[in-house]
């Protein structure tokens, strides 16, 4: 990587206070350092509590941070809040699980589409209308559905709206919390395609936080695997997959689905062997 990471973490750390008297807080992020460069893919895996989805919250502002710094484009953005927060809009944006929890159910899709334009006070009105029917078009979603509302679109369709609404202002980093995982196979597999076109048309970096080490394989350069807030692997996401070292790393890779009923089948075997040998 060559030049100022677009986003950069220095030893986070997440703390969460215990209820009770004198009892310490809670550890979620301990010492969490990793950057990613412009125009790449990190993805970030590892099992349900294992503090992924933490972290992004933490690099959105929508976690507390207890220690280490958040750096968006070499600038410290750990402590920004309110307008200085919303400022790093058209620099950094999300896509998150459920795109009809993300969506405004009240609001059309048009509407939606145009909130982040607007708050571009350069543009027209005439300019955001022509760039939501682009932004559809990108997605590919027809000129109409500006008219229409989340309740009427598939949850596949929802999830390319919120990515549209991402990719507005050309971000220079979108933070992805498991976009795709609440999609069907060949759905998800469209979603991907999706983001990896727009990435190559805009040049966008993504920070792809996932269980599924499938799908990592496929659409993430490198890969940083997380185990109780601490990050116990990473590399190239093909060596991690095909090649992992930690014994963690190896039970995720060998409980991650497969389309071979007979290598699922040996993998199940296998897995339960590592698990059988680790208590």
């Amino acid at each position: 990587m060559t030049g100022t990471p677009v986003l950069q973490l220095d030893g986070l750390a997440v703390r969460y206070p215990s209820r009770g008297f004198r009892k310490p807080p809670t550890t979620v992020i301990e010492d969490v350092s990793f950057d990613v460069g412009p125009g790449e893919t990190v993805a970030l895996v590892g099992e349900s509590g294992s503090g992924k989805t933490t972290i992004g919250r933490a690099v959105l502002g929508l976690t507390p941070v207890s220690g280490g710094r958040v750096l968006l484009g070499g600038r410290d953005i750990t402590r920004l809040t309110g307008r200085a927060r919303r400022a790093l809009s058209p620099d950094m944006q999300a896509i998150f699980q459920n795109p009809y929890g993300s969506l405004n159910p009240a609001l059309p899709v048009g509407r939606t589409l145009a909130e982040p334009l607007l708050a571009d006070s350069t543009r027209s009105r005439h300019e955001v209308r022509a760039h939501i029917a682009d932004l559809l078009r990108r997605v590919g979603l027809p000129e109409d559905a500006a008219d229409r509302y989340p309740a009427q679109f598939s949850g596949g369709q929802r999830q390319r709206i919120a990515i549209a609404r991402a990719v507005a202002r050309q971000p220079r980093i979108i933070i992805c919390d498991e976009p795709t995982s609440a999609l069907d196979v060949t759905t998800q597999a469209a979603a991907l395609d999706l983001l990896s076109e727009l990435q190559n048309t805009l040049g966008c970096a993504f920070l792809f936080i996932t269980h599924d080490l499938a799908v990592v394989k496929e659409f993430a350069a490198r890969t940083l695997v997380l185990k109780h807030g601490r990050i116990v692997e990473e590399g190239p996401s093909v060596d991690v997959c095909d090649r992992p070292q930690h014994e963690y790393t190896r039970r995720l890779v060998a409980a991650a689905p497969v389309p071979d009923p007979v290598l699922q089948r040996s993998r199940r075997q296998q897995r339960m062997g590592v698990e059988a040998t680790a208590r």
